[in-house]
């Protein structure tokens, strides 16, 4: 019997290791009766569907590859011709990215972003509320125009550096913990604290101490950086994985993971207090949030956001009410009420609700552990000299770069675009592409100065060459998201496929039944299956199968598509729950710092906030701004044309 068991028990564990190639032989081949038994080009195309959001969702096989799906089967099955699949996987959209990547490559070559990052917490001070605020507005300004992941992996070396700072501040100060001005209340509560220090928790303290040269750090590093030293001076672990950008952030990154086992006896042993803890809870999760709630604000915050934009202006084309402006206009107050319900739902969750202890500016309230935390990120600061000529120039671009997106057709006024005769050739990837382009050819060293600049991605010809540019094609393709690119594509050419072949409006025709709602509650329930899918389903993935399902519903509806395609878009992003969810949750995570309960916990509040947000929006500002009452003639045309 027992061998019987392990025979058994052999055969499941080789069914598991297989279980990837099981999906990607076993799926094409029990979904073919469809196409074989309904040879015409809706059926054709729903296999199609099918199988490459299959394969997405399960991951397969990667994502890229899984995109390259529809380029092969359109064209065997006779739903479009390969000439015509090949267009939709190079759009405007793609040069939009390359241009916003090489201005991500100069701020992240020449410290820009840690330059910002350090200024704000420095602003913020080193009180936990506070601490944990400033740390969220930063990592939200950044993940405006860097990707989500990337924003996280910057980030989160700088708050372990400050968390590191804390903890080990702490272990020195149960003892004598002092504060400039204690009032009564504070040095009874002191002393409470110093008395139910028992012995094991000395013993516990002082082996940690010990310990502390040989504790792991985990560092965010880009590809091509494995070799770079922690910025903060701490070992990296040697455990490396690569993860994938599977929730619609730009480049790849690389991480660190620590090792399981030893993470736990962190979590056990790490610690002075469980406020610490909490502490460092709090601030963790707080960095992944923010990077998802400044990823929505802008159109290349996230590629959900491009997949949106690029498949709405082919569906409609003569919509022309998608620009870089109007994006802002309506998901800034988002993210800035977003922002403050999450902070005050994570304060609430892990510090409390006595804001006045956390969150006080008062100088005589700091602790001496804050004020050696505040020296610690002054330090860090002056670490990185004076601001320099290339971070000059990147801040510059960066801004030109925002300004020209706003003034090309900020549509209250005429935008830059009417001083040429000849409209609708020029777009945000015309200005993002020029400002990029200049950014290979302008030097990187001042005009006359014999001084070499100073970067942690410099090479010995870059320093030797006095003409050495700000960016050079290796700094561009260690960040460039080709992975993301050719998602993209695929997902172009899905809903190109579902056009062509009529098959959005079929499903359109199988939905009529929910004609009786009201258009918020469509909305409602369209956000809701989102947000629940892409806690499993990468965020691309996701919002590609359901765009063109959302987009005939709102046809056959007669909704204006934008009431349910932009709650939709964003909502998409709310996949926070699990470490899995999107890579800046596992980049968080890795640290050791938060538990999976943890994640679902908070996660669950944050999506619920997100929703509510959204949903606020476009049933209030968004509708004078996109004139959500009445059905656009955009969509009459469009509806008509699919229904010839």
């Amino acid at each position: 019997m027992r061998l019987e068991a392990a025979a058994r028990m052999d055969v499941f564990r080789k069914l598991w290791r297989a279980r990837k190639l099981i999906v990607v032989v076993f799926i094409p081949l029990s979904l073919l009766p469809l196409p074989l038994i309904h040879p015409t080009s809706e059926a054709c195309c729903a296999y199609v569907l099918m199988v490459t959001a299959v394969y997405w969702v399960s991951e397969a096989v990667p994502l890229g590859a899984a995109a390259l799906v529809p380029a092969f089967l359109y064209p065997l099955f006779g739903v479009l011709k390969s000439s015509e699949v090949a267009a939709e996987y190079c759009k405007d959209t793609t040069l939009l990215l390359m241009g916003v990547i090489c201005l991500a490559a100069s701020i992240e070559k020449w410290n820009l972003h840690k330059r910002i990052a350090l200024r704000m917490v420095m602003i913020a001070g080193a009180k936990p509320g506070m601490l944990v605020l400033g740390f969220m507005c930063c990592t939200v300004f950044l993940s405006m125009w860097l990707s989500n992941t990337s924003t996280t992996a910057m980030v989160m070396p700088i708050a372990e550096a400050v968390l590191q700072q804390l903890i080990c501040t702490g272990l020195a100060d149960f003892h004598d913990d002092s504060e400039t001005g204690n009032s009564p209340e504070e040095d009874s509560a002191i002393s409470t604290k110093e008395e139910n220090l028992d012995k094991n928790q000395l013993e516990l303290l002082y082996h940690n101490e010990q310990n502390e040269c040989t504790k792991q750090e985990l560092c965010a590093f880009s590809e091509g950086q494995v070799d770079e030293v922690n910025t903060f001076g701490l070992q990296p672990v040697l455990n490396k994985t690569f993860v994938r950008q599977t929730n619609g952030q730009l480049p790849q990154v690389a991480m660190d993971i620590p090792n399981v086992k030893r993470v736990k006896a962190r979590r056990d042993s790490q610690y002075p207090t469980k406020r610490d803890h909490m502490i460092c809870k709090c601030l963790s999760l707080s960095i992944t949030y923010a990077a998802t709630i400044g990823g929505l604000i802008t159109i290349t915050g996230t590629s959900t956001n491009l997949i949106f934009a690029e498949q709405f202006n082919t569906r409609y084309p003569d919509a022309k009410v998608i620009n870089f402006g109007t994006w802002f206009i309506f998901s800034f107050p988002i993210a800035i009420i977003m922002l403050v319900l999450t902070w005050l739902w994570l304060h609430f969750l892990f510090l409390g609700c006595n804001f006045r202890e956390t969150c006080s500016l008062s100088k005589k309230r700091k602790t001496r552990r804050e004020i050696m935390s505040e020296q610690r990120i002054q330090e860090e600061y002056a670490k990185l000299g004076p601001i320099s000529y290339p971070e000059v120039v990147t801040g510059v671009f960066f801004i030109l770069m925002t300004l020209l997106w706003f003034s090309r057709e900020p549509g209250f006024v005429p935008g830059w675009t009417s001083l040429f005769e000849k409209k609708g050739y020029r777009t945000d990837a015309t200005v993002s592409v020029l400002l990029g382009f200049l950014l290979f050819l302008i030097p990187a060293r001042r005009p006359f100065s014999s001084s070499s600049p100073s970067c942690k991605n410099s090479d010995d010809n870059s320093e030797s060459d006095p003409l050495a540019p700000m960016i050079t094609w290796k700094d561009f393709q260690r960040l460039m998201p080709w992975e993301i690119v050719i998602l993209v594509g695929g997902g172009y050419a899905l809903a190109a496929g579902c056009k062509v072949s009529g098959l959005s409006v079929w499903i359109g025709r199988q939905l009529e039944p929910m004609s009786g709602l009201p258009p918020w509650a469509v909305t409602l329930l369209a956000c809701l299956l989102v947000s629940a899918v892409t806690e499993f389903a990468s965020n691309p993935a996701t919002l590609t199968v359901f765009l063109p399902i959302l987009s005939a519903l709102s046809e056959t509806l007669l909704i204006n598509p934008l009431h349910t395609l932009i709650p939709s878009t964003m909502c998409v992003s709310f996949g926070v729950m699990l470490p899995v969810g999107n890579p800046p949750n596992a980049i968080v995570f890795s640290y050791g710092h938060v538990q999976i309960s943890d994640m679902v916990k908070a996660g669950f509040g944050v999506n619920l906030i997100g929703v509510a947000v959204v949903m606020l929006a476009i049933t209030t500002w968004g509708v004078p701004l996109f004139n959500l009452t009445e059905f656009p003639s955009w969509a009459v045309a469009r509806n008509v044309t699919g229904g010839l």
